[in-house]
């Protein structure tokens, strides 16, 4: 039975694309791609025959259209996603009409930009007895997020905190971030993550909405706060050659 695939493509490179992903994309007789998230060299993994609609210009209504148009047409059809499309792709209303227009629809992870910023940096955001919770989110802007979900109450855990789509309102996140985590705390600024143009800096808390500004980032910026970026030398138990567990014991006669 066809189905319409929604194909999560990672942050950017090619190859942090899943091999799940990548055999959509070559047997793809239709992709619609976001042309202003996802590099052309994604898009241009198709076959030769295959149609590639850009999307950035277009309305929910209209890629919906093309999908359906192109679905019964009985064609195979793939609709990308930058990074993964089940963290703030806006897949949930693209897969209701579609269901309730009969067409099965597929959903295909992605690498997320906050793991390959965290590769980057040869960073672990977990580290034990410090931090082990991270948190995905981002500032309050034209959409609005549930009270419960403030950025004072999620900065008030002190986990490492992910935020996206928040480079437009940073002076207040700055701000809000300063009641709860020290000045000094390590934050790393993430832009288009896994480009060839990558810019990925390190700075304290207090300077990041300046370092934003200099460096003229609005879109497709990451912002890690993390009490795990200043830790060194800390060990967890798991690889302790006096800790025991299910796949290995220790003798302690």
């Amino acid at each position: 039975m066809n189905k319409v695939s929604i194909v999560g493509v990672g942050p950017g490179a090619v190859d942090l694309l899943t091999i799940r992903a990548l055999n959509r994309i070559k047997d793809a007789d239709v992709i619609l791609w976001a042309d202003s998230l996802i590099p052309a060299e994604i898009a241009n993994l198709t076959n030769k025959n295959c149609e590639k609609i850009a999307t950035s210009s277009l309305t929910l209504e209209e890629i919906l259209s093309l999908l359906i148009i192109r679905y019964e047409e009985g064609k195979k059809v793939v609709r990308l996603h930058d990074g993964d499309p089940c963290l703030y792709g806006a897949i949930s209303e693209q897969i209701c009409i579609l269901t309730d227009k009969g067409i099965e629809v597929e959903v295909i992870p992605g690498v997320s930009a906050y793991q390959a910023a965290a590769s980057s940096l040869k960073s672990e955001l977990t580290i034990p007895n410090e931090v082990q919770t991270i948190i995905l989110s981002r500032a309050k802007g034209r959409t609005n997020i549930p009270d419960n979900e403030s950025l004072e109450k999620l900065a008030a855990i002190k986990a490492s905190l992910c935020l996206y789509l928040s480079a437009r309102h940073v002076q207040e996140v700055q701000d809000v971030l300063l009641q709860h985590y020290p000045a000094k705390t390590t934050v790393a600024i993430c832009y288009r993550v896994s480009w060839k143009d990558e810019f990925i800096k390190l700075v304290p808390l207090n300077e990041i909405a300046n370092t934003t500004k200099i460096n003229k980032l609005i879109r497709t910026t990451l912002y890690i706060i993390s009490p795990a970026f200043g830790v060194k030398n800390k060990r967890s138990k798991l690889y302790s050659p006096d800790h025991s567990h299910l796949f290995r014991q220790v003798n302690e006669s």
